[in-house]
């Protein structure tokens, strides 16, 4: 297995939206939005099946998510990841004044994480504002 060092893209999906309809504390949320959707040549270069939980790190932060198949086309080098805490692990909490951090285009580092769950969207939040890891 391998470490990959590719570009992150974030938005909105009609999964996430419906799931938070339903709670964002419920596992259907979870499993809308702590994903990283990948370029099939991507799951090559990291030597991964899909639906393998991968550890996703920036310079702002880490998260782990589970690495499914891109629903839509992605470039090789490109990821998504809906808008959520997840995403908002590994972004820039600076908002230049727009009230809205950057979410296209950071630079992220992908590794295979099996053996680390994918944190539901609570505790998550708990681990990032008192500290642990994700």
């Amino acid at each position: 297995m391998s470490l990959i060092t590719i570009n992150l893209l974030t938005g909105r999906t009609i999964e996430q939206g419906a799931s938070m309809e339903a709670g964002k504390e419920k596992q259907r949320y979870t499993a809308a939005c702590g994903i990283i959707e990948l370029n099939a040549d991507d799951f090559k270069r990291l030597g991964i099946m899909k639906n393998t939980n991968v550890r996703v790190s920036s310079d702002f932060g880490n998260v782990i998510v589970k690495a499914i198949e891109a629903r839509e086309r992605l470039n090789p080098g490109e990821a998504y990841i809906p808008m959520g805490p997840w995403a908002n692990s590994v972004v820039s909490i600076e908002t230049h004044g727009t009230g809205m951090p950057m979410f296209k285009g950071v630079p992220i580092t992908i590794e295979a994480a099996p053996f680390e769950p994918v944190l539901d969207s609570i505790p998550l939040i708990r681990s990032k504002v008192f500290g642990g890891s994700s």
